[in-house]
Parts: C-alpha cells; sequence; structure tokens
C-alpha cells in the first residue's frame, strides 16, 4: 500500500488518540458547528462533505510536513476549502448553482473569513486556489498546490469508492488493515 492511499484510509479513521497532531492544528475550526453541519451535504456520492474536507485537509497535512512546509496553513485552508452550504446538484436552488466548481472557492473564502476572521491571507488563498486548474487560479504557496492536489486525488478516490463496487470491497478490507503505530 502506497504510503498515500495510507494516509488518505487514515483520514476515515481519525480520533485524538491517532492523528497525528492533525487535531491540535485544526480541531477548534474542524469542531465548530459550521463545519460540522457540512456532514449533511454529499460531495461526492456517497461521500459526505465533511468526510471529503477530512481527507483532503489530512492528506494535505501530512504531505506538507513530510516535506518540511507549513502544514498548518494547508490543514487549515484545507479544511475550510467547500465551507458553502447548498447542494450544487440541487436544480430547485437557482442558476447560480449551474457555475459551482468555478464559484464555490470564493463562496467558501467569504464564508470562512466571516466564520474565522483570523485566517491568514494564505489560508484564504488556499481555499480560493483549491479548484486550479479548472479555474485557473494558480495557488501563490507550495501548501496550495498540495491542498489543490490533494482535493482532487481524494475527490477520484470517493469517486471510484462510490461507482466501483470491487474498490469499495478492497478500501473496507484496507480500512480493517491501517495501523496506527
Amino acid at each position: 500500500m502506497s504510503k498515500l492511499y495510507e494516509t488518505y484510509c487514515k483520514a476515515y479513521r481519525l480520533n485524538d488518540k491517532n492523528d497525528e497532531g492533525f487535531f491540535d492544528v485544526v480541531g477548534d475550526i474542524y469542531n465548530s458547528d459550521e463545519v460540522q453541519s457540512l456532514k449533511q451535504y454529499e460531495q461526492h456520492l456517497e461521500i459526505d462533505r465533511l468526510q471529503h474536507i477530512t481527507s483532503v485537509s489530512f492528506v494535505a497535512y501530512v504531505t506538507c510536513k513530510k516535506f518540511g512546509l507549513d502544514y498548518r496553513s494547508a490543514a487549515v485552508g484545507a479544511v475550510m476549502h467547500d465551507l458553502f452550504y447548498y447542494d450544487w446538484r440541487d436544480g430547485e436552488t437557482g442558476k447560480w448553482h449551474r457555475l459551482h466548481g468555478y464559484k464555490h472557492p470564493n463562496y467558501a473564502a467569504l464564508n470562512a473569513k466571516e466564520l474565522f476572521p483570523e485566517i491568514t491571507k494564505k489560508e484564504t488563498d488556499i481555499i480560493r486556489s483549491h479548484m486550479w486548474p479548472l479555474t485557473l487560479r494558480f495557488p501563490k504557496s507550495k501548501e496550495g498546490l498540495i491542498v489543490s492536489l490533494s482535493d482532487k486525488y481524494c475527490a477520484t478516490r470517493e469517486l471510484l469508492y462510490s461507482l466501483n463496487k470491487k474498490y469499495r470491497e478492497r478500501f473496507l478490507r484496507d480500512l480493517e488493515g491501517i495501523s496506527y503505530e
């Protein structure tokens, strides 16, 4: 099992005893009612938005830590990268959802700044640039690039899980074999 895939799997079993310091970094934001409410929204078929941001944030956190980068900003920005409160698939809520892929990074950044005014410019850029290359807004930092790539990696894994029965069965077996020592 690759280290990246193992890290992705660990994101599904995170708790305060096995998180490698992750919740020390993002706990206040992650445990807020606003972020926890993301559990109610479907993100990638069978994966809810809270699990998605957890996976992206944890993968980015571990990756940045490994390379000696600003893992704090990466993890915080990633926790808020999809901080919007609507189901973008719902055609009843209006035309503006049609361009969701292009617009939601700015909605998320505005929500993040309103809820957590102390977020930094780097964290705001991480949120706004996470949809690169779709949005053409290239991340201004290595951490932003890692969050953007982590987002694509996790979304791909989530879609495979949701659409491919054999992948799902393997993933669930792999989760059982994850060690946190």
